[in-house]
C-alpha cells in the first residue's frame, strides 16, 4: 500500500509539472513579438502558480471530501474549493503582473496588451475559474477511477479468499467422511479375519496419507488420483469380494491432466455406498476417462438405482458440485442419471483455464 501511494504521489507531481508547463507554454505560442525573458518568466512563474494553487486544493480535497459517501455537503465543499482556488490563482497572477510590469524588462506592445488587465482581480479570477474548475473535475474523476479500481481489486481478493476458505472447508469434509466409512468396514471384519483387517489398515493408511498430503492443493494429475482409487477399490474388494467388479478404461493422454484431488475417489465411493452395497448379488463399477470437445470427461457407471435415502446427507455429491463450481464456475458440469438399472455419474472439466 505504501508503495502504491508513493507511485501515486510521484505521478501526481509529474502530471502537475507537465500539465501546467504545457498550458502556460502553449498559451504563449499564439503570441508573437514577445521577448525571451517574458516567455521564461511567464512559463516558470505561471507553472509555479498553477502547481501551488492546485496543490493547496488537493490538500483540502483529500482531507474534506469523502468518496465513500459523496453527498450534497461534499458537492458544496467542491464548489467552494473551486471558488477559493480561483481566487488564490487570480491573486497570484495579479501579484506576478504587478511585479513584472514595475520591475521587469521593458514591455513590447504585445506584452503591454497582454498585461492590460493584470491589476483587475475579478477578471483574473474569472479566467482562473475555467482552469481551476477543469483541474478539479479531472482530479475528482481520477480519484473516483482509482477508488473504483481499488474496490474492484479488494472485491476480487475477498472473493478469492472466500473461495479458498470454502474449498478448504469442503476438502475438510472429505477426510472424515471417507475415514468413518473405512473404519466401519475394518471394525466389521476385525473379529472375522485379522489378516484382512491388517491389509485394510494398510490400504487405509495409504489413502489417508494421500488425502492429507494433497489437502492443501486444488489440483493433481489423473494418474495420481487413480493410484488412490486403485487402493480404495482393493480395500473395498476385501469387504465385497466377488460382489464388486471394477472395470477401468482410461485414455493414456489423459493421465497427466489436472483434476481436483479425490474427486474420482468420491464418485467411486458413492457408487459403492449407494449402489453396490445395496445389492445382494453385488454389481459392476465402470470408470471411463477421456477427452472430448476440449473437455476432460470422467464417467462412473454402477449397477443400481438412483435413489436418495431420506437420511442421506449426500455429502459426497454436494461436495463434488460445490468444488467444481468454485474452481471452474459454469465451465465444468456434473450430472447424475439412471439408465436401465445403471447409475451414471459424469463430470466434464475444461482442458484450458
Amino acid at each position: 500500500m505504501h508503495l502504491t501511494r508513493k507511485k501515486q504521489n510521484t505521478a501526481f507531481w509529474v502530471l502537475q509539472l507537465v500539465g501546467w508547463g504545457f498550458i502556460n507554454l502553449i498559451s504563449l505560442f499564439v503570441l508573437k513579438k514577445v521577448s525571451v525573458e517574458f516567455v521564461v518568466y511567464s512559463v516558470v512563474v505561471g507553472t509555479g502558480i498553477g502547481i501551488f494553487s492546485t496543490s493547496v486544493l488537493r490538500w483540502y480535497l483529500k482531507r474534506n471530501i469523502s468518496f465513500d459517501s459523496f453527498g450534497v455537503q461534499d458537492l458544496i465543499k467542491v464548489v467552494a474549493s473551486v471558488l477559493a482556488g480561483s481566487l488564490l490563482f487570480g491573486l497570484l497572477n495579479v501579484a506576478f503582473g504587478y511585479i513584472y510590469v514595475k520591475f521587469g524588462p521593458t514591455l513590447t506592445p504585445e506584452e503591454t496588451q497582454l498585461f492590460k488587465h493584470y491589476d483587475s482581480l475579478w477578471i483574473q479570477v474569472l479566467n482562473a475559474l475555467f482552469l481551476i474548475g477543469a483541474w478539479v473535475i479531472t482530479y475528482l474523476v481520477i480519484k473516483l477511477l482509482l477508488k473504483l479500481n481499488k474496490d474492484r481489486i479488494e472485491r476480487l481478493e475477498l472473493n478469492t479468499n472466500l473461495k479458498q476458505a470454502q474449498l478448504d472447508t469442503l476438502k475438510g469434509q472429505i477426510n472424515p467422511h471417507f475415514m468413518f466409512n473405512s473404519l466401519n468396514n475394518i471394525r466389521g471384519l476385525m473379529l472375522e479375519d485379522v489378516e484382512k483387517s491388517r491389509e485394510m489398515l494398510t490400504k487405509l493408511s495409504e489413502i489417508l496419507r494421500y488425502s492429507l498430503t494433497k489437502n492443501n492443493i486444488n489440483s493433481i494429475t489423473v494418474k495420481e488420483e487413480l493410484e488412490v482409487v486403485d487402493n480404495y477399490i482393493d480395500l473395498s474388494k476385501i469387504q465385497f469380494e466377488v460382489r464388486l467388479e471394477f472395470i477401468k478404461n482410461v485414455e493414456k493422454d489423459s493421465l497427466e491432466l489436472n483434476i481436483p484431488p479425490m474427486i474420482i475417489q468420491l464418485l467411486i465411493e458413492n457408487a459403492i455406498k449407494h449402489g453396490i452395497s445395496n445389492l445382494k448379488q453385488g454389481g459392476k463399477i465402470a470408470l471411463t476417462i477421456g477427452q472430448q470437445d476440449g473437455q476432460l470427461y470422467i464417467e462412473v457407471r454402477n449397477t443400481g438405482k438412483l435413489k436418495v435415502s431420506k437420511t442421506s446427507t449426500q455429502l459426497g455429491i454436494n461436495n463434488i458440485r460445490q468444488r467444481l463450481s468454485l474452481l471452474y464456475a459454469e465451465r465444468a458440469s456434473f450430472t447424475l442419471t439412471e439408465e436401465e438399472d445403471t447409475v451414471m455419474a459424469r463430470i466434464k472439466i475444461p482442458l484450458t483455464s
